[in-house]
This record gives structure tokens, C-alpha cells and sequence, in this order.
């Protein structure tokens, strides 16, 4: 299993609009992508700062993720509201 943290500021007073196409995205890939075992998004006690946990079964998951028409416009979408790049942590499960 190949877990990733992507950690995202937004940018501020747009949180709202951020949070409504990220559920957006999750209601895509949880319908989409039975590789991906979880995507979820939470919001932080940071100010401005909202954490996606993911969970996939191999890396072909992953890379089936990252090549889906959904994540491509959805990410895009949310990319207007980002204060900047994600930071990325991709994990493997022990």
C-alpha cells in the first residue's frame, strides 16, 4: 500500500470554494478509482491550511489517479484558490 500526505494552503477568506471542489474531486475518485482505498480531505487547526490523506493499492493506482480527467480539472480548479505548491509526502505502508 502506498499512503500519501499532501498538505495545502489556501489562499485566504477562500476556503469555502476550495473545500466545495475538493469534495468535489473525493466524490469523483471515491465513485472512479477502486485502486484508491481512501482520499479525504480535512482542514487543519492552521489557519488557511488543509491536509488530503490518500491511500492506494499499488502504484499503478497512483498513476492511474494522477491521469484521471477528474483530478486533472478538478486540480486545476482548486489550484486557483492555493497559496502556492502542495507539499507531497508519498508513504509505504510496513
Amino acid at each position: 500500500m502506498i499512503a500519501i500526505v499532501a498538505t495545502i494552503k489556501t489562499k485566504p477568506g477562500v476556503g469555502a470554494q476550495f473545500e466545495t471542489v475538493a469534495k468535489e474531486l473525493m466524490a469523483k475518485v471515491h465513485a472512479n478509482e477502486p485502486g484508491c482505498k481512501l482520499y479525504q480531505l480535512c482542514k487543519s487547526d492552521e489557519a488557511d491550511t488543509y491536509v488530503f490523506i490518500e491511500r492506494y493499492a499499488d502504484q499503478a493506482a497512483v498513476e492511474t489517479h494522477r491521469g484521471t480527467s477528474h483530478f486533472k480539472e478538478l486540480g486545476k480548479k482548486m489550484g486557483e484558490f492555493m497559496a502556492g505548491r502542495p507539499e507531497v509526502k508519498i508513504l509505504h505502508e510496513v
